[in-house]
């Protein structure tokens, strides 16, 4: 798959100015759409979660999640586990476990940094083990695609396994969303009004979890942090709205990578550093775009009457 794919990327059309010729061009490629697909889809899981994970202050968790999709990958391939599965189960393992600390996680840096460290050993270790004894096996599964992606190489029970993951964790997101709003907003009056908020907190864990095990797939457990953290932190800037917020979140994940996706076409770049230098360039526009109008506003006199 990889070989048909470089062949293919050597004879690709320049770019031009006509975009949606260009457009075309891309789309004539069976890989290129079934990369925009699995992109599109879970771009909206990912910005639909990664609001709720700015809005609850557990970017770090997400960030040491992503290092633990790492090693279970890694670890179930060294041991002869489905990668994938072992990724997924990995995640949600200590999902649960951060989740079990309850609305104290935002207050246990410390810890979560020790897990972090302790699995990025194991996660060198186990891919120590797998370039050791699995090198050369064939198999397409390496510890670059684990992380840094290979979103162009998705194969079709993939594809189909993140259509159905990512259409669940979205759907429940959605469902629970209300509640979960009021529970990551004010903790304690939301329990007091009978908010199950510590059964919340274990499920979006769990959501969060299965987020990033499937977006490694795509720009891997280095670059997947950008994917879920930098359009729901646009979001959270551009409006105060909660529901406008959410929906932008995913709005804005799926343009970054539909982008990421074309200038890697077109450019011979990793679409996942493509993906995630986008996101971290927009970010910085819209922050500096926002700043520099609080400036103008904060200058400018106060109209007397």
């Amino acid at each position: 798959m990889i070989h048909m794919i470089r062949l293919t990327m050597a004879e690709l059309p320049p770019l031009t100015i006509n975009l949606w010729q260009d457009a075309q061009n891309l789309l004539q490629y069976d890989f290129m759409r079934q990369a925009l697909l699995a992109g599109t889809i879970l771009s909206v899981a990912a910005g639909l979660v990664g609001y709720f994970v700015v809005l609850r202050y557990q970017a770090f968790a997400g960030e040491a999640l992503s290092d633990v999709a790492f090693a279970g990958a890694l670890g179930g391939a060294a041991f002869g586990v489905n990668p994938l599965l072992a990724l997924i189960v990995s995640t949600i393992a200590v999902a649960l476990l951060m989740g079990g600390f309850g609305e104290r996680l935002r207050n246990r840096d410390v810890a979560i940094g020790t897990i972090l460290a302790w699995v990025l050993g194991l996660g060198v270790l186990f891919l120590s083990l797998f370039t050791a004894h699995s090198s050369g096996s064939g198999s397409g599964f390496s510890g670059v695609t684990v992380l840094f992606g290979n979103i162009l190489g998705i194969s079709a029970a993939q594809m189909k396994f993140i259509a159905i993951i990512s259409g669940l964790a979205a759907l429940t997101l959605i469902v629970i969303a209300r509640p979960l709003l009021f529970a990551s907003l004010d903790p304690d009056v939301a329990a007091a009004r009978g908010v199950p908020v510590r059964l919340l907190g274990l499920g979006f864990m769990a959501l969060l979890a299965v987020t990033v095990g499937e977006a490694t797939l795509a720009v891997g457990a280095l670059l997947v942090f950008a994917l879920l953290l930098l359009p729901a932190a646009m979001a959270h800037q551009l409006t105060p709205r909660p529901y406008a917020a959410l929906f932008l979140s995913a709005g804005l994940a799926v343009l970054m990578t539909w982008l990421g996706i074309a200038i890697g076409f077109y450019s011979g770049y990793p679409s996942s550093v493509c993906i995630s230098l986008f996101a971290f360039l927009s970010y910085v526009a819209v922050i500096g775009g926002l700043r520099i109008r609080r400036l103008a506003l904060a200058g400018r006199p106060v109209a007397r009457r």
